[in-house]
């Protein structure tokens, strides 16, 4: 087991438990800045480029205003769920009560959460959304918070063994079957983000067809293979010659960056695992091989986009441990990212930076973004692989 990882991941853990367990879990986010009543009780918040805008200088801001501006901390789903994932293989390793009780807590705070009035279990952020592309009110269910809690209760359910749990984290198949939108290019498709928009993004819609995949292997669900694989289809039709996938489909969606690439492979490694199949393997070759010499250079820092290093995202050293703990490969290049991330973006209080730019480092402490990711992806590079 790596000394250096396991330094950060127990530091990371002290600092989280420093807050009560009621106080642990709720935080900022770079995008909750629509969580001001300054903007939402107001006229400003009818204009998308105003909402855009305000979104865009709270993520950007190094200095922390939310307060001024009455956001308050929050519960995020996909927090939640990343958390969930973690301390469940926190618990299978070394059986702590502590981390049993945080498990059903967070079960719990799952539970309180999730969204009514879709076919099936789903969950969205604890803020309302301007992007590009869509708008997403507060309390729309997305399936990238829905991916992380189904998968965060999947695992916990390996502890708790309850049929409860078991069931809410299964009916999300029908959240994805029948509540978001596909984009078809000839007989396959792509899920699209929410059921409010039609967007392509290539991540989001891998996430989706992970979700029926875990619910293929779990339930030997025959009739779920065909959506499986046209939905996996759309998007390896879409990867590059090089390995690469752009963001997504539309012609603003097209930079290539680290961890959505990362979520890819991720995705069709889990795909692969759960069909039996090797049918995605030169895919995930090519996608695995693009992405470690694309995005990691000889000192350890992580490229934010393929042809640009700043600003370095905290996201991206998370998801490669994912990514290296899902094929089980490479503990070198983890020792070297994780050397210079735990160096450059970890505070001496145990939490992680959101971003280093070329001249700056935006040191706000983000729940989900940074420390839920980092938390899941350190413990599951320390618990779950071979090494």
């Amino acid at each position: 087991m790596s000394k250096l990882i396991t330094k950060s991941f127990d530091e990371l853990n002290s600092y989280l438990k420093k807050k009560s367990l009621q106080d642990r879990f709720k935080g900022y986010d770079p995008f909750d800045g629509l969580n001001s009543p300054v903007i939402t009780k107001s006229i400003l918040g009818k204009s998308r480029l105003i909402r855009l805008a305000w979104i865009q200088f709270f993520k950007r801001s190094p200095i922390n205003l939310r307060k001024l501006a009455f956001i308050k901390h929050g519960y995020n789903p996909q927090a939640l769920g990343l958390f969930l994932s973690s301390y469940s293989l926190l618990y299978k390793k070394f059986k702590l009560p502590e981390d049993l009780e945080t498990i059903n807590y967070l079960v719990d705070k799952i539970n309180e959460t999730k969204i009514s009035g879709y076919s099936g279990a789903c969950w969205g952020y604890n803020f309302s959304w301007q992007a590009r592309a869509f708008y997403q009110p507060l309390n729309t269910p997305m399936i990238v918070p829905t991916a992380a809690v189904f998968n965060g209760l999947l695992d916990a359910n390996q502890i708790l063994a309850s049929n409860e749990v078991n069931d809410l984290a299964l009916s999300t198949k029908e959240f994805v079957l029948n509540d978001l939108n596909r984009t078809y290019e000839d007989k396959n498709f792509a899920f699209s983000y929410s059921p409010l928009d039609k967007t392509v993004v290539y991540n989001a819609s891998l996430m989706a067809s992970k979700i029926l995949a875990r619910i293929y292997y779990i339930n030997n669900d025959n009739d779920l293979l065909p959506t499986i694989q046209a939905s996996v289809k759309f998007c390896i039709n879409n990867q590059h010659n090089n390995g690469s996938w752009t963001y997504g489909a539309k012609s603003y969606h097209q930079w290539i960056d680290n961890f959505h690439s990362g979520y890819n492979i991720e995705c069709l490694v889990d795909i692969s695992k759960y069909l039996g199949s090797e049918q995605y393997q030169e895919n995930i070759d090519r996608g695995y091989n693009y992405y470690i010499s694309t995005f990691f250079d000889e000192r350890g820092r992580s490229k934010y986009y393929s042809n640009k290093l700043y600003p370095i995202d905290i996201n991206s050293p998370a998801q490669l441990l994912v990514v290296l703990a899902t094929l089980n490969k490479n503990k070198d290049l983890a020792e070297l990212v994780m050397n210079w991330t735990s160096t450059y973006m970890q505070d001496g209080n145990g939490f992680f930076y959101y971003r280093k730019h070329q001249s700056y480092k935006n040191k706000i402490s983000y729940l989900r973004w940074s420390q839920a990711w980092m938390h899941y992806g350190m413990a599951k590079y320390l618990f779950e692989t071979n090494k």
